[in-house]
C-alpha cells in the first residue's frame, strides 16, 4: 500500500456516505489516502495526535467533513501546518448552514479551505490540485478532468440542439 498523501477525516460514521465522495475523487486519480473518524468534542486527544503528526506522516493535505457545529476543520487547522480543506455536512435544523459558517468564519492565522455543503468531492479535487502544484504527472490529470468535463458538456449542448427540450428530456428519463 502506497503512502497516503491525503487524510479524510470525519467526525462521525453518519458522514461517510457524503465524504466518500472525496474517497471517490482520490481514488480516480491515483492519490493514496487515509480515512479515520476522530472528533473534536468526543475523542480530542486522539483528534489533537492525528493533526500534530500528520505531516511527519508524509500528509500533503487533510480534507475534514463536520457538521452543525463543526469544530473538527478548524481544531485540525490549529494543529498542523498542513493546508486543511472543511467539508460542511449537510444536518441538523439548519441542514448544514450553521457547519458551512462555522467551518468558513476562522480566525485570522487558522484558515480552513472551505468548500460548498456536503462537497465532499470538491474537496476531493481541491486536494488533488494542491498535491499537483509539485507533481507535474497530477497536474496533467487534473488539466485532463477539466478537458473531460469540457467535452462532457459539449456533448449535451449538441443533443440538445439535435432533440430540443423535450425529445433531451424524454431521452434523460
Amino acid at each position: 500500500m502506497a503512502q497516503p498523501l491525503v487524510g479524510i477525516v470525519m467526525g462521525s460514521d453518519s458522514d461517510l456516505t457524503v465524504m466518500k465522495g472525496a474517497a471517490d475523487i482520490l481514488d480516480r486519480f491515483g492519490i493514496p489516502y487515509e480515512v479515520i473518524i476522530s472528533s473534536a468534542h468526543r475523542v480530542p486527544e486522539k483528534t489533537a495526535g492525528y493533526a500534530r503528526t500528520a505531516k511527519e506522516r508524509g500528509l500533503k493535505v487533510i480534507i475534514a467533513g463536520a457538521g452543525m457545529a463543526a469544530h473538527l476543520p478548524g481544531v485540525i487547522a490549529a494543529l498542523t501546518p498542513l493546508p486543511v480543506i472543511g467539508v460542511p455536512i449537510k444536518s441538523g435544523a439548519l441542514e448544514g448552514v450553521d457547519a458551512l459558517y462555522a467551518i468558513v468564519q476562522m480566525p485570522p492565522g487558522i484558515p480552513v479551505a472551505t468548500v460548498g455543503i456536503n462537497g465532499a468531492k470538491n474537496a476531493g479535487i481541491l486536494a488533488v490540485q494542491i498535491i499537483g502544484v509539485s507533481d507535474q504527472e497530477i497536474q496533467q490529470k487534473i488539466l485532463d478532468y477539466k478537458e473531460e468535463m469540457a467535452r462532457d458538456v459539449e456533448k449535451k449542448a449538441d443533443k440538445l440542439n439535435e432533440l430540443g427540450i423535450e425529445g433531451y428530456l424524454n431521452k434523460k428519463k
